[in-house]
């Protein structure tokens, strides 16, 4: 199959950064933001979920490099990035990528994003609609309430000292057991259990647990998840949308993803039957596969200003909604 005719979209970093994913940094507000650069052509930004960081999409960057720029952010409160007492709002954090963005001089992108990442990938869309040429969402959250009881009992008050006590040798070896006994039954859980505590051994300090206290605050307290995108997701009629779960995610229910995709009109769902909730770990070759057919069979969005203004004064319900310029299209 013959590459995309979309023209690169992607921005300007200078010299054509290599296929192996350099980590580089940035000062934007104030704040030092760590990210992830391989390749060149058409923009692929992928943000990482709650806890995690751009190590997540290390097992996927060269591939996707190869045809692509691809720009993996450490969310601020993640990874190498600053972890200040802020804003971890799902908004905040799609304006922070849009700054990155701005200051690499990257116009328009496709957004992937997984569990957290998706709903600012989706935030993004939304609030940035001309600069989105394509939405990918893994595993998202902003599809329902529901969600892994762990994460609704780490909202609640006293938190910071469980993840604290996690860290400790002998709990760790404890729930390295339970782990292990979790895995040998076949509990779903089991197959997410090892990148959970992956993601906990990634907050060595009480600063970096208070962020991720804070950021998961603000989309999940005891009842689940606080912040919905379903009210929103119309908006997508016209953006190649592409929505993949793993068929036992124990994070985020499966269900979430076919309530996400008859939700968006237009979009594609893909399931891989044996992952939890980080498909793209489970069988990276398959998603990178997947991903780049997804690449370069659709052609990106491009909505005007005026468009986007009709689309927000219908009801959702409404046939006739605008549809976006696209790259064949454009003059």
């Amino acid at each position: 199959m013959p590459r995309p005719q979309n023209r690169p979209t992607g921005g300007r970093l200078g010299a054509v950064p290599p296929r192996d994913a350099d980590l580089r940094f940035r000062t934007v507000h104030g704040y030092r933001r760590a990210f992830r650069v391989a390749g060149a052509g058409p923009a692929v930004v992928l943000v990482h979920g709650i806890g995690d960081s751009s190590a997540t999409w290390e097992p996927i960057i060269p591939a996707l490099a190869r045809h692509h720029l691809v720009i993996a952010p450490d969310l601020l409160g993640h990874g190498h990035s600053d972890k200040p007492r802020a804003d971890y709002s799902v908004a905040a954090y799609a304006n922070g990528v849009r700054d990155l963005l701005g200051v690499l001089g990257v116009q328009r992108a496709t957004l992937v994003g997984h569990s957290l990442g998706g709903g600012v990938a989706m935030q993004f869309a939304y609030q940035f609609p001309d600069r989105t040429e394509r939405l990918v969402l893994i595993g998202s959250g902003g599809a329902g309430p529901e969600v892994n009881p762990v994460l609704r009992l780490m909202s609640l008050p006293g938190a910071e000292l469980a993840l604290h006590a996690l860290r400790l040798p002998t709990m760790r070896w404890q729930v390295g057991a339970a782990v292990s006994l979790v895995r040998a039954l076949g509990a779903d859980l089991g197959r997410d259990a090892p990148d959970m505590l992956r993601i906990v051994d990634a907050l060595p300090d009480a600063t970096a647990r208070a962020a991720f206290i804070r950021t998961l605050r603000a989309v999940v307290d005891w009842r689940g998840q606080v912040v919905t995108m379903l009210d929103r997701c119309y908006l997508t009629r016209g953006m190649p949308t592409l929505l993949v779960w793993g068929e036992r995610d124990a994070i985020v229910p499966v269900e979430h993803g076919y309530r996400a995709h008859e939700a968006m009109p237009g979009s594609r769902f893909e399931i891989f039957p044996d992952a939890g909730h980080f498909p793209f770990h489970t069988d990276p070759a398959r998603f990178v596969g997947l991903l780049e057919e997804f690449l370069d069979t659709t052609v990106p969005a491009r909505w005007s200003p005026e468009q986007w203004r009709q689309l927000l004064r219908m009801s959702p319900e409404e046939p006739a909604i605008p549809e976006p310029r696209t790259e064949r299209s454009a003059t």
